[in-house]
């Protein structure tokens, strides 16, 4: 399962071996003995991707054969691609700026989002 955590700061993205239904477990028990309230309902996230980075044809030609229809890539511009994904959004309350996402692809799908995460992210770092 791929996790998307939104702050203030930005995205962090991580795999997570765990099934989708024990994080949501986990995080309802965690609210009701901290005494806050919890949202979780169907959604989907978009993030960028560098659209020169090495691989992302690879991911592009194994949803094609997976027929995925939780994950689309659609190009945004010469530099980038925005990859929306579909899942559950977790956060303390319904319009929350911060959250997390989780969602649940082929462990080969998730395995190449997140490098070409990480990639990008040091493809962006390293111009600014």
């Amino acid at each position: 399962m791929l996790k998307l955590t939104y702050t203030d700061n930005g995205l962090y993205m991580e795999r997570v071996a765990m099934p989708l239904e024990m994080l949501v477990a986990q995080r309802v028990v965690l609210a009701i003995r901290a005494g806050q309230r919890l949202h979780v309902e169907p959604g989907q996230a978009s993030f960028l991707l560098a659209a020169d980075v090495p691989g992302l044809a690879q991911l592009e030609r194994m949803l094609r054969l997976e027929q995925n229809q939780v994950v689309t890539v659609t190009p945004v511009d010469d530099e980038f691609v925005e990859v929306t994904v579909q899942g559950s959004w977790i956060a303390e309350a319904i319009a929350a700026n911060e959250g997390v996402f989780v969602t649940a692809l082929s462990h080969l799908a998730e395995f190449l989002v997140l490098k070409l995460w990480e990639a990008t992210q040091t493809q962006v770092s390293f111009l600014a």
